[in-house]
């Protein structure tokens, strides 16, 4: 055998020793993972997809796998989608002002229908599809189908620095969840169908209400008794004071942060969704970084997870 063949088959032999390596590895991640696998067995999950990860064409894609692959390991995986970015982006193409209050934007009449089709076409259908091509079965619904989300009107107060008297704000059609029924969940539980819900309710009067996702996600969870509420966001998790994540709190310490103002700005509505989801059943929800790939998988299925997680006790799995 020539020095040239021989050195061909030592690179090769090589190349097949590294990769058997590379296999191995894989199969003790696998092994690794399967007491979170035995835990979320026949769980549900339910998942807030939005912020940068919704907006980045490869994490979305690494996003549609994860959730498929939760699908084929016996979970049962809900997405609520929210969209204010593409919602800006299609009112600034029709030249219409938003205005925000809170951080919810005024929506009146013709702006609702907008919010509607970009919700629940543009994005809705683009995350089902997403779901398809990465070989799962998504099914985009909204708040209205199959009486999902009953909404009432959200108003704001604010207070005249003049006379001090507290005036009442009209933010038009931007709703609040007042009731869930979960029965078109329940049926496509029991599928291979993963919901992917359009944070739309429906008023008492027939009315489309526009509802934040972060506050729609966690109603669900409440009302589906789910085991998870993972929201991803575009921060690490929640930060102590020297800005170091906290990677595990109680509902008791999570509410210390916000009197303390340990918690500011969006973070505190995060929190306070988390909180109102732990009471009403979820054992616990978290808040971490969709820009991080694979940030859903970290979190369920490692020792370490990932982002902060809030439990109703400290005690809950």
């Amino acid at each position: 055998m020539s020095e040239h063949n021989k050195d061909d088959l030592a690179h090769k032999q090589e190349h097949k020793s590294r990769r058997r390596l590379e296999w191995l590895a894989q199969a003790g991640i696998l092994t690794e993972a399967l007491p979170y696998m035995r835990r979320y067995n026949d769980e549900t999950v339910v998942i807030k997809y939005g912020g940068h990860a919704m907006g980045n064409d490869e994490l979305a894609k690494l996003f549609a796998r994860d959730v498929v692959l939760l699908k084929q390991c016996g979970i049962n995986p809900i997405v609520v989608h929210g969209g204010g970015p593409q919602i800006g982006a299609m009112l600034d193409r029709m030249k219409i002002k938003s205005e925000f209050v809170d951080g919810l934007r005024v929506t009146d009449g013709e702006t609702v229908g907008i919010v509607e089709m970009v919700l629940c076409g543009q994005i809705n259908k683009g995350i089902a599809a997403a779901l398809a091509e990465a070989g799962g079965r998504g099914v985009g619904i909204s708040g209205k189908d199959g009486g999902l989300i009953r909404a009432r009107k959200v108003t704001r107060t604010k207070k005249d620095p003049d006379s001090n008297i507290e005036k009442v704000l009209d933010l038009g059609f931007v709703g609040e969840p007042e009731k869930i029924d979960p029965t078109i969940l329940d049926a496509l539980r029991s599928t291979d169908l993963i919901p992917v819900i359009a944070p739309i309710g429906l008023g008492p009067d027939g009315e489309t209400f526009n509802i934040n996702a972060d506050t729609v996600a966690g109603a669900i969870a409440g009302a589906v008794n789910a085991k998870r509420l993972l929201m991803l966001t575009d921060v690490a998790g929640v930060m102590d004071k020297e800005g170091h994540i906290i990677t595990d709190i109680d509902v008791e310490q999570a509410s210390r942060l916000m009197e303390d103002g340990t918690l500011t700005g969006g973070m505190i509505p995060k929190v306070e969704t988390c909180i109102d989801a732990c009471s009403k059943g979820v054992d616990g929800a978290v808040i971490l970084d969709g820009r991080v790939p694979h940030a859903i998988l970290l979190e369920m299925f490692t020792a370490h997870g990932s982002g902060t997680l809030i439990r109703r006790r400290k005690d809950a799995a």
